[in-house]
């Protein structure tokens, strides 16, 4: 497996890195600042702030580290890459997150209920939460434009939890201010106003922890948004030559989306065809999904729009034989199919009825309404011949010119030219028909003339014919 690194992609992971590294700096700052002021003040809101961004300081590490092995390119252990460690990550915070509420919830009644604490009121606390207000502020917001540029879930999460720190420090100041002020103006149910914004820090870090453990839990699960899915789906409808989806799925791992779908086709579509239609249905998805690796897999089926004559190609076509000059005619005890079919210039010729018998029997087996089916077995071409120029045989050329003159409908022949290939001559032409003429009676037209001409020239092994409209005609006398 390729292990290849993109420079665009280079790119994005040092990006991804360095924003992880300056958020652990960050967390690893208001951290110590918390803790010193909330030990020097007593005030639980301020250590439970302190708690919550020793939280955001150990999900900051755990970011750096997931970002630094998500980025890694697939190998044999991890063939859709490494991504999925972002997604971990946030899942291991969300435990962390739960956990530390829970220590602050218990801190906070046993303060409130059965252990009260008096606080040391300081100028300190406030600008501590100030300042870490700002910072969270500035880094939420960094965060979040190199994981919305890079569709990075680590770094989103991240982002989220700075953004959670905005309001748990707005609400110690809220609980700080107010104790104060039950101090002052001796308002004994206030002095409870510290624990009960540590409460509030806790609910908050709960509702914050659910959010992102939801998320994780979507992406771990490769859960795909119902409307991405649909809209898929509606794209790759619309492409042309679509019969139907039998099957859509999408996984996400990362930023990286991955889809594996099954489309219904016509079974008459070469495999050149089937490649460039397999192509438009791979764009389809990228539309929905951008940068996706999609893998299409194809699945012939029948059409309500397909003749006889396709049903008996597509039984031929399934067992990889050449098919050509089909007709159908119907007798009173059913249908009557002739076809001339090309095998391999060296196979026996019991291996070549033998193989021919049972293309026959599918073909009775799958149209009931065919009676019989008589095959003409020919030769396929493996050989490239080297043709002697013959010069100008001015009585073959006047012999074809003669023989097209009595065919209606032909304007006329021109270069014409006649090959020696070891005993057998061969002779090719152009023949100039009206424009607007259908392809049956350019054929009944070409073939009236091969008649003709070999009447008159025996000795002529072949004669091919290339038509051209008159339009086109370049060499008209």
């Amino acid at each position: 497996m390729s292990t290849t690194t993109i420079p665009g992609k280079s790119r994005a992971s040092a990006e991804k890195r360095w924003a992880a590294l300056v958020s652990v700096a960050a967390a690893c700052a208001m951290t110590a600042l918390k803790i010193v002021v909330g030990l020097l003040t007593g005030s639980l809101g301020v250590l439970s702030d302190a708690a919550h961004s020793a939280l955001d300081l150990l999900g900051a590490a755990l970011t750096f580290a997931s970002v630094s092995v998500s980025d890694r390119p697939a190998d044999w252990n991890h063939p859709y890459g490494h991504a999925k460690f972002e997604n971990i990550s946030a899942f291991v915070e969300t435990g962390l997150m739960a956990a530390s509420a829970v220590a602050i919830s218990a801190d906070a009644i046993s303060r409130i209920f059965f252990h009260p604490v008096a606080l040391r009121y300081s100028v300190w606390p406030f600008a501590v939460m100030g300042v870490s207000i700002v910072v969270d502020r500035w880094r939420s917001q960094e965060l979040r434009k190199v994981a919305k540029r890079h569709r990075s879930e680590a770094l989103e999460a991240d982002a989220l939890h700075f953004a959670s720190d905005i309001w748990t420090s707005a609400a110690v100041v809220v609980g700080l201010s107010a104790s104060w002020l039950g101090t002052v103006k001796h308002v004994e149910w206030l002095r409870f106003a510290d624990p009960m914004a540590a409460l509030a820090v806790s609910v908050m870090i709960l509702i914050f922890g659910w959010r992102l453990a939801w998320r994780a839990v979507f992406a771990l699960t490769d859960a795909v948004s119902p409307e991405l899915h649909t809209r898929m789906l509606e794209e790759v409808r619309r492409t042309d030559g679509v019969l139907g989806i039998d099957q859509a799925r999408v996984r996400k791992s990362g930023s990286n989306y991955f889809a594996d779908v099954t489309l219904s086709l016509p079974r008459q579509l070469t495999f050149q065809r089937t490649e460039a239609l397999v192509g438009r249905a791979t764009a389809a998805v990228q539309r929905v999904l951008p940068g996706a690796d999609v893998v299409i897999h194809t699945v012939p089926r029948s059409t309500l729009a397909e003749s006889l004559f396709d049903q008996v190609r597509a039984v031929a076509a399934r067992n990889n034989a050449l098919l050509h000059d089909v007709s159908i005619e119907a007798f009173a005890d059913g249908l009557h199919v002739e076809q001339h079919i090309e095998v391999k210039e060296t196979m026996r010729l019991v291996e070549a009825h033998q193989f021919v018998h049972e293309l026959e029997e599918q073909i009775r087996k799958e149209l009931p309404q065919v009676g019989s089916v008589l095959t003409h077995i020919e030769s396929e071409p493996g050989t490239i011949e080297a043709p002697e120029p013959v010069e100008q045989n001015r009585r073959l050329e006047q012999r074809l010119r003669d023989a097209a003159a009595n065919v209606p409908d032909i304007v006329d022949i021109h270069e014409v030219k006649v090959d020696r290939v070891g005993e057998h001559l061969h002779v090719t032409c152009h023949c100039t028909l009206p424009d607007d003429m259908d392809m049956r009676r350019v054929h009944e037209l070409i073939t009236e003339l091969e008649h003709r001409f070999k009447l008159e020239c025996p000795e002529v092994d072949r004669l091919l014919v290339h038509p051209e409209p008159a339009s086109d005609n370049q060499h008209r006398q």
